[in-house]
């Protein structure tokens, strides 16, 4: 099990990037959390196999279909999260 910390940028918020990415965490059986970041931009934390991960940090680059995402930066490893992928507050 990893843990990895991204934040992802672009016209990600107002075009249900949290909700996307909670419904495909979920898919792929991944744990961890996203939210709003006062920047703009989205933070995730996503945990799980080191292949599950990789192939969602992939993901990330698409993003859901309203939504245009100019990068996708990896801010590295970081605490294990148990139990459900959440959205939380604006951070």
């Amino acid at each position: 099990m990893i843990a990895r910390r991204y934040r992802v940028s672009g016209r990600v918020q107002g075009v249900s990037f949290r909700a996307w990415l909670q419904d495909e965490a979920r898919h792929a059986g991944l744990a961890g959390w996203c939210r709003n970041r006062l920047d703009g931009s989205v933070e995730t934390v996503l945990c799980g196999g080191e292949g599950d991960v990789a192939a969602m940090a992939a993901r990330l680059q698409q993003g859901p279909s309203h939504a245009k995402v100019e990068q996708v930066e990896d801010l590295g490893e970081t605490d294990l999260v148990d139990g459900d992928f959440e959205i939380r507050p604006t951070g």
